[in-house]
């Protein structure tokens, strides 16, 4: 099935919509102090695409993070890769081949390698996981979910995690309608509310840098109000400092803030990387809530990702569906009122090379909630 495989250079990573699968990132991770690689492969079309008229070579590459555990272990982590998704029949022995190729371009100390991928769900796409109303139910537990990955596999060695890294849920909105269309494709409330934003003076700038602590004071206060997870200020930093425009696969970053007579209300952070802008971090204050800032915040990033060339808008995480009880119910609640169309991945798997280690951190990590290897 794949008939090459090299380690290249990182600017050499192909273009792509997937931030995570950019040179770009990966020189985000390595400042951050992870080891990055970019590993080549060639497939023959014919393998991974049975149907397919033409057996002719296909290229792909994957950007590979790997993070020490301690002295003597290691994981790698493939964060949404690979981005070459093989039809559902052949995904299985696909990454498997996959995984154990890239053996000798990671160290020999890794006790897995663990792929959050961005493949579509195979019950995103079965009418028997829909309610009456079609409403996405979500996918099995997790034991069916292996017997279905693994059916192809030669060893069935891979195991679907108890959580996942990077959003499975998201929603995509088509730019290449047109402002007034894009509106109309709107739910009225939300439509409604870019409009009352505009009335109440609320507007929308990039900011430089030098402004970040702007940022970060809004992020904090979002973060103390839902009880998530803070990074540190540095992070954010290097997001916005890193560039990759000699590489093959750069990404534009923006800083936009929501203010109203000089006073932030909300700030998001908008990637650009190919035909795709990400709407990836957000914040808010917790005052002045009914100027409706963050709805004008994501109508500017929309139009922003159309002017540069976008074709679509990522919205990166929501519940799977309109679920109260679900945490993420809320993003879904405020990301659908903009459009788009709803699309469940399969989420992260692990390729098994230690049994005995993997064991091991796979209980650590069940017992450590916030435990993350991205």
């Amino acid at each position: 099935m794949i008939t090459s495989i090299r380690e290249k250079e990182i600017n050499e990573i192909y273009q792509t919509p997937i931030i995570q699968q950019t040179a770009f990132w990966s020189e985000v991770k390595r400042r951050l102090g992870l080891r990055t690689a970019a590993i080549d492969f060639t497939v023959n079309r014919q393998d991974i695409l049975p149907h397919s008229e033409s057996n002719c070579k296909t290229y792909g590459d994957m950007v590979v993070l790997v993070r020490r555990l301690d002295n003597n272990n290691s994981i790698a982590y493939v964060p949404y890769g690979p981005e070459m998704e093989p039809d559902e029949q052949s995904q299985g022995i696909f990454l498997e081949e996959l995984s154990e190729s890239i053996r000798s371009f990671i160290p020999s100390d890794c006790i897995m390698v663990r792929y959050d991928l961005a493949w579509e769900s195979y019950w995103a796409r079965d009418p028997d996981f829909f309610d009456t109303n079609g409403t996405w139910l979500g996918p099995p537990g997790n034991s069916v979910q292996e017997i279905r990955f693994n059916y192809s596999t030669l060893n069935w060695n891979f195991r679907k995690t108890f959580s996942n890294n990077l959003p499975v849920n998201t929603i995509f909105i088509d730019l290449t309608k047109g402002r007034d269309e894009l509106l109309r494709s709107m739910k009225p409330k939300t439509r409604y509310n870019i409009h009352l934003s505009e009335r109440k003076g609320v507007t929308v700038r990039i900011a430089g840098i030098n402004e970040l602590d702007i940022w970060y004071n809004l992020y904090s206060e979002t973060a103390a109000r839902n009880r998530f997870h803070l990074h540190h200020p540095d992070y954010f930093r290097t997001i916005l400092s890193v560039n990759a425009d000699s590489s093959r696969s750069p990404a534009d970053v923006l800083l936009l803030i929501a203010e109203k007579d000089g006073e932030p209300l909300a700030s998001i952070f908008l990637v650009i990387s190919g035909n795709r802008g990400t709407y990836l971090y957000g914040a808010s204050s917790s005052e002045s809530r009914n100027l409706m800032a963050s709805y004008a915040l994501q109508w500017k990033a929309m139009n922003i990702a159309r002017e540069m060339g976008c074709s679509e808008y990522d919205m990166f995480g929501v519940s799977p569906a309109a679920d109260p009880d679900h945490p993420m119910y809320g993003l879904y609640r405020f990301k659908s009122g903009f459009g788009g169309r709803m699309y469940h991945t399969l989420g992260c798997w692990d390729y098994i090379l230690d049994p005995g280690k993997y064991n091991a951190f796979s209980t650590m990590e069940l017992v450590q909630e916030g435990y993350h290897t991205n």
